[in-house]
């Protein structure tokens, strides 16, 4: 090989060298400006107020505190004036307070009673929602915050931003918009199956008695009687639900303001710009 040859031989390796360096340097570059995806271990974040607990699977209860790491099926509890924040292995956050209770699940929680506050971090990754199950409905969210109380009276939903979605246990689904709620009346719901209750039991005592008929027509019922016993029946179905519904001005900045699980922790909740300029309202200084 010529001296010019070989010139242009290691000229041309090193040409070759440098954009390598450069598509990899690219590639290093892309991979740490993408949104991460957390993958570490769920975690109590913040104890700010007790009396709050935390159970272990296979362990007895203790006192919750923060930096306390968690598994799945752990069970957290908080009395008045307790509260929490947790953070899920899959970076998603929530709040819990008052008398409340809940089942953490890997990507998901069960509340079984109290008031919960979840979200998801802006700019996060999100493959699949941020799911909140009740027994009575689950609450979907994805880059939004939710806040959700169940009582024995009442199961509230509230989209603090962004979209919600919720399913109930019997198929009804719902979409909350920032600012809107969907309250379910369980005590209505309750008055409501007791009837259909005594009405099953009134027909299958006509059955045992010889009346005859089907379990839930009567051959010799006009149709048109039908029809409008079928839509009674689904009128009450629905009574003891309120469509979503927006909050008024003055409500919103009130709860905004009084809320345990919105203000009161060490560091402002990651959502609250968010909030503030979907609502146009202004939260108070933390």
């Amino acid at each position: 090989m010529t001296l010019s040859g070989s010139l242009r031989y290691s000229m041309s390796m090193f040409h070759q060298f440098s954009l390598t360096r450069i598509a990899c340097g690219t590639l290093f570059l892309s991979v740490l400006a993408a949104p991460s995806v957390w993958a570490g271990q769920a975690k109590i974040v913040e104890v700010p107020s007790g009396p709050a607990f935390v159970t272990l699977p296979g362990e007895t209860e203790i006192k919750a505190r923060g930096g306390q790491n968690l598994t799945v099926d752990a069970l957290l509890r908080t009395n008045k004036p307790g509260r929490m924040q947790v953070m899920l292995k899959n970076g998603r956050q929530f709040r819990m307070g008052g008398d409340a209770s809940l089942r953490v699940g890997a990507s998901t929680i069960q509340l079984f009673k109290g008031s919960v506050l979840g979200w998801v971090k802006p700019g996060q990754i999100r493959r699949v929602p941020f799911r909140i199950k009740t027994r009575v409905a689950t609450a979907s969210i994805q880059g939004t915050t939710v806040w959700m109380e169940l009582t024995d009276d009442q199961f509230k939903v509230l989209s603090w931003e962004g979209t919600v979605q919720v399913e109930t246990t019997n198929g009804q689904h719902f979409t909350l918009k920032g600012g809107e709620q969907l309250l379910l009346d369980l005590q209505r719901q309750l008055v409501i199956v007791k009837g259909q209750l005594d009405g099953l039991d009134a027909v299958l005592g006509e059955l045992g008695g010889g009346g005859g008929g089907g379990f839930f027509s009567d051959p010799f019922k006009p149709e048109a009687e039908e029809s409008k016993g079928s839509e009674e029946l689904d009128r009450k179905k629905r009574s003891w639900i309120s469509p979503p519904k927006p909050l008024s001005r003055e409500e919103t900045e009130r709860r905004l303001q009084q809320s345990l699980l919105i203000n009161g922790f060490s560091t402002p909740l990651e959502t609250l710009p968010d909030i503030e300029r979907e609502l146009g309202v202004v939260a108070p200084s933390q």
